[in-house]
């Protein structure tokens, strides 16, 4: 169990924190997206979407160099990161205790540009493959203009802790007895049918079996 920092102790239900490197990188890499949150140079706060991608104890954020929060943020700034994963609608017997059952990680540290070429190709490859596995196979790499145009920060997972929770609705002793039904409704990612962009006739693997980690098709 990895000791948490004041940041990143969870305080509210303290008993759904996780604090072990293994969890926090299982969470990051099956959630597609995260969220990146900074304060801005006149106070204001900012969030955005992104992607990411984990590279050992390192968290990846990619976007375009046009990006004011990559502006913003690729020049040293602390910022937050927080990735979640949807699991299961906890339906309970009063309105106050429905929930849903969930993964999140929160991350906490100071961003670094990543200029390196072999670390961007590295980066931009992990990208890709955290997305699809087995994509970078089949299509080519970033040319120049396309590599100057994307900025890619690197925040350490040292501050870093995973919140979850599981199980069954938490009814009061009073609403057991309620003709409401009660239970979870499970949540998971799933593809559909892959559209073809033109006359394509050969699906690849990759594509026709593609599923997340605790996905289904």
């Amino acid at each position: 169990m990895e000791a948490p920092t004041p940041r990143t102790r969870v305080k509210r239900h303290p008993e759904r924190g996780a604090y072990d490197r293994e969890v926090v990188h299982a969470i990051l890499d099956e959630a597609l997206i995260c969220h990146l949150a900074y304060v801005s140079e006149d106070g204001s706060p900012r969030v955005i979407p992104t992607i990411h991608t984990r590279i050992d104890d390192t968290l990846y954020l990619h976007g375009s160099a046009a990006s004011r929060t990559m502006r913003a943020t690729k020049g040293g700034l602390e910022v937050a990161v927080a990735a979640t994963i949807v699991d299961g609608l906890v339906l309970a017997r009063s309105w106050a205790n429905h929930s849903m059952n969930y993964r999140s990680v929160v991350v906490y540290g100071t961003a670094r540009e990543v200029t390196d070429p072999e670390e961007r190709l590295a980066v931009a490859r992990s990208i890709v493959e955290h997305v699809v596995p087995g994509r970078t196979e089949h299509t080519r790499m970033p040319n120049p203009t396309e590599d100057k145009e994307t900025t890619m920060l690197a925040v350490p997972l040292a501050e870093a802790s995973a919140k979850i929770r599981s199980g069954p609705p938490v009814d009061d002793e009073a609403d057991l007895a309620s003709p409401a039904w009660a239970g979870v409704l499970p949540v998971t990612l799933a593809t559909g049918t892959p559209v073809p962009d033109g006359d394509l006739r050969d699906l690849p693997q990759h594509v026709g079996d593609y599923r997340r980690p605790g996905g289904t098709r």
